[in-house]
Parts: structure tokens; sequence; C-alpha cells
């Protein structure tokens, strides 16, 4: 009998710590992931060229890109894949921002390479002399620079307005070239050294420019890195593929860019 007293406190007491902690656990355990609406802009190296095969439309879309990859593996709210082969940052500005909203939580973008003339130095540097070369890669990497930061500092800004509670991330491009031997057809060691030199200068302005907008750049230089062209597990186009010439393959997109988002993603 004297003892009931002091059983009835421990049990009251006992029964008000269980209270405390399912009042503090239920609502983290009740807590839902908020649901994702991503949004992917950029050029062809978002819109999946090289990878095939490709939509009906003339942006060469391809389901094998890094972010059809990343929306079915993160069973996203909604996907909206914009993004266009050839895109430079005035059409990201005039034909894709229409995709996003106020909803809208995540969006990725590569951008800028087209700007800087992509395509055109590829063709100087595969098919010209050195001197070509070199003189072409001067030139991207000067716009790269000096007039390319606006234009990326303008394309991130009109994202920031149209989805002003998305988390924006900026992918860049790898170095599409291995620098050993490879081959009497191959372009030479020095004009491999030099694009990829340009695609370093071209990915310091990127990153630079993402963060003085607040985004996250998300570098695929080191996923790449021993599977450029002339590697020998080569997840970059050579020549060969004519208009998917110096873009990833599928496996480019899968193990190259998919990992590189998953890192900063989480």
């Amino acid at each position: 009998m004297p003892h009931r007293p002091l059983a009835r406190a421990l049990t009251a007491l006992v029964a008000l710590c269980t209270a405390l902690v399912g009042a503090l656990a239920v609502p983290g355990a009740a807590q839902a992931a908020a649901p994702i609406h991503y949004v992917a802009l950029g050029d062809s190296y978002s819109s999946g060229v090289g990878a095939g095969p490709y939509d009906l439309s003339t942006c060469l879309r391809s389901q094998k890109s890094y972010a059809p990859l990343w929306a079915a593996a993160n069973n996203v709210a909604s996907f909206r894949f914009p993004a266009c082969g050839g895109a430079v940052t005035a059409d990201v500005l005039d034909k894709q921002l229409g995709s996003l909203s106020t909803n809208t939580t995540m969006v990725t973008i590569t951008v800028g390479g087209n700007d800087a003339g992509f395509a055109d130095v590829m063709t100087d540097c595969r098919f010209g002399s050195t001197s070509t070369c070199t003189n072409a890669v001067n030139e991207a990497k000067a716009f790269a620079t000096g007039t390319l930061p606006a234009r990326l500092d303008r394309t991130y800004a009109a994202i920031r307005e149209r989805a002003p509670n998305a988390r924006l991330i900026v992918l860049g491009y790898p170095r599409l070239f291995e620098t050993g031997s490879c081959g009497l057809l191959a372009m030479s060691s020095h004009k491999r050294t030099l694009l990829n030199e340009a695609a370093d200068v071209l990915a310091t302005v990127t990153a630079d420019r993402a963060a003085a907008a607040g985004a996250t750049f998300a570098d695929t230089r080191p996923t790449f890195a021993g599977h450029g062209v002339c590697g020998a597990q080569p997840w970059i186009r050579d020549v060969t593929g004519v208009i998917e010439a110096y873009h990833p393959n599928a496996d480019g997109y899968r193990l190259g860019y998919l990992p590189a988002l998953n890192a900063v993603t989480g």
C-alpha cells in the first residue's frame, strides 16, 4: 500500500515521456518529401544529342539524356523537357522559359557552348591546320571570358524570375578528348589539348556565373575523365556521328552526366 503513490507517479511519468517522444517523432515521420516539379532547359548536351533515338521534334530530344533519366529515377511529380539541340542563350530566353512557373522546384541547364561557336571551332580544328585551330580556339576563349558572362547572367536571372522557388543547377561540359595516341587520322595531340583547354575556360566562366546567380554548378569533367574521344572506352562521339559528333553517347549521359547531377542533388 505505501508504494502505490510512487508507482502511480512513475506510471504517469512514463506515460508523459512516451507522449512527448511520440509528439516529437510523429511530425517527422508523417512529413512527406516535397513533390519535385522538374524542368530541363538548355542545348544539345541537355536534349540528348548523341544518345538517340530522338523524338519527332527538330530538337533531337532523347529519353536517354540525363534529364529524363534523373526524372524517372526520382519519381518526379512533373517533368518538362524543352531543351533543344543547337540552342544558344537567346533561344533559352525566347523559347524555353515558358515551361517554368512558380510551381517549378528544380531546373537544370547546359548552355553557352553554342554561343561561343562550339560547332565552328570543332570543324576548324578537325579539318583545318594547327594555326587555324589555334586561332579558332583563342577566339572562342576570348568570347567565353569577355561576352558570354553577361549572356549567362541574363539567362540565369530570367530563370530565377520565372521560377523563383526552384533550385537552379547548371551543368558544365566535359573535356572532349584524351590526348594520347589516337591513330593517323585523328586530330593531333596538340589540337586536342587546345580544345580541352578551351573546355576548361568555359567551365571556369560557367561555374563563376552560376555561383554569382546562387545556382549550383555540376562539373562533368571529373565523371568523363578517361572517356573522351581517343579513350579506350569513349563516351563522346567522334566525327563519325555527323550531327552527333562531339556529343556524349548514351553511356556519356548515363555514366557521365547523370552521376554529376546526382552528386549535387543527393
